[in-house]
């Protein structure tokens, strides 16, 4: 068998996966990569690029035929060449009493005396030992693979950040990767596929088997479905032969359920005062019918903001960066959409943030405290974020804060849907919302952010700006779908 540092990354990257492991190795297709994605791919290749130009004449191996790379990286070795890029080593041993071939294709080799620097380049802002776990995973096994190779260890191990920052990542002789490898080996060997629980968050971000795994898991309305049953809870019900919705239903009441014990952590806890909860969801699954929960604490008034931001995340930005605040007025006064965008300039944070607080303060002198309605906790942690970094003259901030209304919890509390998650996107299609567009969600928009950012044309980068505010208009409405199906679901329960 041959296995690879990249078996590594396809556990661990979007998220941890085991099932993955099993899926490709087995060659089950794949989704295409997302505009997104193929985007990322693009920035890591010019990080790496740029880099590259930094150290000085190098050996260009990255377009040498796979079968000849090995012996061209060893030869560039005995050359005692200054750099070479995109190298290869291999090695064979046994793992549970089998042959196998690992293969490592390290970004750089750069001389270092006697010996060799092996360092990777990579987007992740941050590889320590809570963040990027696969990075340091890969670099051990070049590290052993060197070894085996040459029969002395590498004379550093590094990482190229996306911050620029050149991070040493302490060699173990290979042990803690060459123990994962032995987990991926007995992966890929197993007769069938492992039980993987799905997870809204976990599985909808760069995967591509989100949709096989998803059509499956919501045919067999899969246990990990149920809103409340965490991981550990779906493998451990899976264990005692719980694989349903039905099944939990069947098998448990809210006294039994409360009992039982489920991984938490590296220890065990029972499932508690969440059992109620989660053979309600399970009912309303099974049943395809909604509850009502409690009574929907919407406050009144007679306008509402819808209240929506678009943001780059910290790797991809030299700030966590928000870089659309979006905007929209309904009820008896409505107002236009108002799409507050970053500029492109040096600038153009800050630009952006001095905007929405001048936009905000508009719709204050017009409306008075009206609630600022938005979904989850996003938006209240970046206004936070963007206090701390520029500051609230004014205090609109601050007010903009004291109006927020976080319209999640309100529906959670309130009323349990057959759904398999509390995302917008999943609610506003169940309440019968509609959207133009083909394409949408935050990754496709920031997709569009970044091609607009790169292009010098500006017609293009004007037409995918106002894809994107198109996109937000329509995240203000979907809100605002929701909000007036909430209230409609109060109205109804206070005349009933």
């Amino acid at each position: 068998m041959r296995l690879t540092t990249s078996d590594i990354y396809t556990l661990h990257r979007p998220t941890f996966c085991p099932l993955r492991v099993y899926l490709r190795e087995h060659n089950v297709p794949e989704a295409k990569p997302s505009a997104f994605e193929q985007i990322l791919r693009t920035l890591g290749e010019r990080h790496e690029r740029t880099h590259l130009a930094t150290l000085g004449a190098y050996e260009d191996l990255s377009t040498t035929p796979p079968e000849q790379r090995l012996q061209s990286t060893k030869a560039a070795m005995d050359r005692n060449a200054g750099v070479i890029y995109q190298g290869e080593f291999a090695s064979e041993t046994t793992l549970h009493g089998t042959l196998v071939k690992i293969i490592g294709r390290p970004d750089f080799l750069i001389l270092d005396g006697d010996g060799y620097v092996i360092r990777d380049s990579k987007l992740a802002r941050h590889v320590d030992d809570e963040h990027h776990l696969e990075i340091r995973l890969q670099l051990q096994l070049y590290g052993w693979l060197y070894q085996r190779t040459l029969g002395l260890p590498p004379k550093a191990l590094q990482v190229h950040t996306g911050k620029g920052d050149i991070v040493d990542v302490p060699y173990d002789g290979g042990v803690a990767a060459l123990n994962l490898l032995l987990e991926i080996f007995r992966l890929k060997q197993l007769p069938e596929e492992p039980y993987e629980p799905l997870g809204w968050t976990k599985c909808n971000g760069g995967c591509g088997y989100d949709d096989y795994c998803w059509q499956r898991a919501e045919a067999a309305q899969d246990v990990s479905l149920v809103m409340e049953v965490d991981q550990g809870l779906a493998r451990k019900l899976h264990q005692i032969g719980v694989e349903s919705a039905k099944q939990l239903l069947s098998k448990f009441d809210v006294l039994s359920l409360s009992l039982l014990q489920r991984p938490w952590g590296d220890k065990q806890q029972k499932v508690g005062r969440k059992a109620e909860r989660i053979l309600v969801y399970a009912d309303v699954l099974t049943s395809g019918k909604e509850r009502v929960l409690a009574p929907v604490a919407i406050p009144r008034d007679e306008n509402y903001v819808m209240f929506d931001l678009e943001g780059m995340p910290p790797h991809l930005d030299e700030l966590e960066k928000i870089y659309l605040w979006g905007m929209r007025v309904y009820g008896k006064r409505p107002s236009r959409f108002i799409g507050v965008t970053a500029g492109f300039g040096a600038d153009g944070d800050r630009e952006g943030w001095i905007d929405f607080l001048n936009a905000s303060a508009k719709i204050f002198a017009e409306y008075g405290d009206i609630p600022f309605v938005h979904w989850h906790h996003y938006e209240k942690t970046h206004i936070n974020q963007y206090i701390g970094r520029y500051g609230d003259q004014n205090g609109i901030a601050a007010r903009v804060l004291k109006n927020l209304l976080d319209l999640l919890p309100i529906t959670k509390s309130a009323i349990a849907l057959p759904l398999p998650s509390y995302s917008l996107k999943v609610v506003e299609q169940y309440v019968g919302f509609k959207r133009t567009q083909d394409e949408y969600g935050g990754d496709w928009a920031m997709a569009q952010f970044i091609l607009a950012t790169e292009t010098e044309n500006e017609q293009e980068r004007n037409a995918r700006m106002a894809e994107i505010l198109k996109y937000n208009e329509e995240d203000l409405a979907a809100t605002w779908a929701v909000f007036e199906w909430l209230r409609g679901k109060a109205a109804k329960v206070a005349t009933n």
